[in-house]
């Protein structure tokens, strides 16, 4: 196999520019047959450990691998894909929604605020994106289209409503961030907080303003307030989940437990909730642990591939190429930065966001460091930038997931048509954090 790969032509002698575009070249060329991020990063490292350094490279890549997996905190990653596996085969969404009739039942466009309500009650329960847009596409919005919902808005409420994982703690996002730039899971957990509201608050705004505007976007609310023999068992909906999130988040920021042990709390939580609920069976469980295989196996894999090309890479001096590349651009910092969040735009188009969180941040947090702000901060950025990436076409993850439990008649442009006003709303939340960093290091 070595001698395969023996190059006639030591890869040194191109240079770092040169190298660093060849090894563009081929990403791109590889990941346009369909072959996988993970197996095309891993492809490229070889090649380049070998023709750069030679065969006795081999074993750094190795070691580059085994310390991103051997991460004590990279654990709580399937403990929190655990938690949504089994919300999404139990019953505990659905009586949520039923229970947020409390909060938005007698205003204009009130199924449309309690879907964003249970939203981020269901990302502070797991911090998973996938399962909650289905979730919210088979509950949610089948009731909106019932009563009359502008389509658009209804689509996007949930599409947006459910990509709130991405910010809400606990985040996976923020978690493989952290792992990537060295930075406390449990700080960025509470950086995130503040921001992952106020974008909750900016989709609420945007409901009630355009509902208010456009009466037809929405139904009248209905005059009757809600008896209060019907609120009591509504409330029971509630209880069970606020009590998991109270759990998770109350252990994390109370210094009682760390993210992975919290992670495992929530586990218990969500299981005994099934218990009580009387829905538990081995049955739920086993597919329940099967979707969490596949889902951290594409995670894992994602992130040996980019360990491994990040590892060849830093060691053939590119990230500190590129490092000077983008600091030569300009002497104003925030400019920098702009670049960094329109790298990070573009790369949220066509790839997942643990490899542009793995082939970025070794890059990008240094600089950061440098130019003097805190890597808390960039990572409430970095998330709320891949937050904009869930929804942006061509490649949008959140409008298949939506698509894949749709009437046939709402096709995949019509969702990402409906997206377009709350992608605007993730811009101007974006530009919120630039402007006002206490947002999120307060």
């Amino acid at each position: 196999m070595i001698e395969l790969l023996d190059f006639s032509f030591d890869f040194r002698d191109l240079g770092i520019g040169w190298a660093t575009l060849v090894m563009f070249v081929m990403l791109v060329t590889l990941l346009l047959t369909g072959t996988p991020l993970a197996m095309v990063t891993l492809l490229v490292a070889l090649i380049f450990a070998l023709g750069w350094f030679g065969p006795m490279s081999v074993p750094l890549i190795t070691s580059r691998v085994y310390s991103f997996v051997s991460s004590f905190v990279f654990v709580s990653v399937p403990m929190f894909v655990l938690m949504a596996a089994i919300l999404d085969r139990s019953g505990i969404a659905r009586d949520l929604f039923d229970a947020m009739k409390l909060v938005g039942g007698r205003l204009r466009g009130g199924v449309a605020v309690q879907t964003i309500f249970v939203a981020v009650i269901l990302a502070a329960m797991s911090g998973i994106i996938g399962g909650e847009i289905v979730l919210l596409g088979l509950v949610a919005l089948p009731q909106m289209l019932r009563q009359g919902y502008n389509r658009r808005l209804a689509i996007g409420v949930v599409c947006a409503g459910g990509s709130l994982g991405t910010m809400v703690p606990p985040s996976i996002v923020l978690i493989i961030y952290g792992l990537t730039a060295n930075v406390s899971v449990g700080d960025l957990f509470t950086a995130s907080f503040v921001p992952g509201f106020m974008l909750a608050a900016l989709y609420i705004s945007y409901i009630l303003i355009r509902c208010y505007l456009d009466p037809n976007a929405a139904p009248a609310p209905e005059p009757e307030r809600i008896p209060l023999r019907t609120q009591l068992p509504l409330l029971h909906g509630l209880a069970l989940p606020m009590l998991v999130v109270f759990c998770v988040l109350g252990s994390i920021y109370g210094g009682i437990a760390s993210v992975t042990e919290a992670s495992a709390i929530g586990v218990a939580g969500v299981v005994l909730s099934t218990i009580l609920r009387g829905e538990f069976s081995m049955r739920m469980m086993l597919d329940a642990a099967i979707h969490t295989l596949a889902t951290v196996g594409m995670i894992v894999w994602i992130g040996v591939g980019a360990s491994a090309l990040v590892g060849v890479y830093n060691l053939m001096g590119g990230i500190r190429f590129i490092s000077q590349l983008i600091t030569g651009v300009s002497d104003n910092p925030m400019t920098i930065i702009l670049l960094m969040m329109a790298i990070l735009f573009l790369l949220g188009m066509f790839l997942d966001w643990v490899g542009i969180a793995l082939l970025t941040m070794p890059i990008f947090v240094p600089i950061i460091r440098d130019l003097g702000y805190d890597p808390v901060w960039f990572g409430v950025l970095f998330a709320m930038n891949m937050q904009v990436s869930f929804l942006t076409p061509p490649f949008g993850p959140a409008a298949f997931y939506l698509k894949s439990v749709t009437p046939p008649e709402i096709t995949l442009g019509e969702i990402f048509r409906s997206l377009v006003p709350f992608i605007c709303l993730q811009v101007i939340a974006v530009g919120l954090l630039l402007i006002f960093p206490a947002i999120a290091i307060y």
